[in-house]
């Protein structure tokens, strides 16, 4: 395939890099890719972790060594086009915009020319694909916002942001999982626990999935945030409608 590069990035890891840059075809060829790698039957492949652009395949080298593992990697492109990726889940996340859960509501919507109101309709209006997970624990790299609503970040970051906080930086949004550190706009909160390490999975998104988010009313949020991990998100097959 062409364009197709082979990053060497450690004694056991190496990248499969597709493109440069942020777009759902290449994120098609990393998931066909790694279906593929699922069903090869390679030895020592310990973990395949998909990024925007590549997928990072970590390796025992005990059981096989870089360039055995890069060949039969290379021979893997060429059955991408058979692979049948299996339909997205679309994860819905509900979300109490405004007031003291989303205080930079009223900053987005006088940046964009906008009411609170518009702002929560078009971003509530898309499905956002998962490309990625990092920075925290389940903290999702979403792909699909409206340039409409983008907004700078922060001057000066917060040092301290509640889990579940929804926020836009520049033409991203997504979720703070845990309290952390973080420097974007923040418009609202979801009582979905996106991380949580005494469930099984602790992480609730994946990589290839989307999110849809829902407004709720104060009520609806105190009574998900009392479920806890007992929530379980509506999912359905992008395409369907959801429950």
């Amino acid at each position: 395939m062409d364009g197709v590069r082979f990053l060497l990035t450690g004694d056991t890891s190496l990248s499969v890099e597709f493109g440069d840059e942020i777009s759902e075809a290449i994120n098609a060829k990393i998931r066909a890719f790694q279906i593929a790698l699922g069903d090869s039957g390679i030895p020592g492949i310990v973990e395949a972790v998909p990024t925007y652009r590549s997928l990072m395949v970590h390796y025992d080298p005990e059981a096989i060594r870089y360039a055995p593992l890069a060949e039969r990697l290379r021979g893997l492109l060429g059955r991408l086009d058979q692979i049948a990726i299996p339909p997205s889940q679309v994860l819905e996340i509900p979300v109490l915009y405004g007031g003291e859960m989303g205080p930079d509501l009223e900053f987005v919507a006088q940046h964009a020319g906008k009411t609170p109101e518009e702002v929560v309709g078009i971003h509530t209006s898309a499905d956002y694909l998962i490309y990625m997970l990092g920075f925290t624990p389940g903290f999702a790299y979403l792909g699909g916002m409206s340039g409409e609503i983008a907004a700078p970040r922060l001057e000066t970051p917060r040092v301290k942001i509640p889990a579940g906080s929804v926020g836009i930086a520049g033409s991203q949004t997504g979720v703070y999982p845990i309290d952390s550190p973080g420097g974007w706009q923040l418009i609202g909160r979801t009582p979905v626990r996106m991380y949580d390490p005494e469930r099984e999975p602790p992480i609730l998104p994946q990589a290839g999935q989307y999110i849809r988010f829902y407004p709720i009313d104060r009520a609806e949020f105190d009574r998900i945030s009392a479920l806890g991990s007992g929530y379980a998100c509506s999912a359905h097959p992008r395409g369907e409608v959801g429950a």
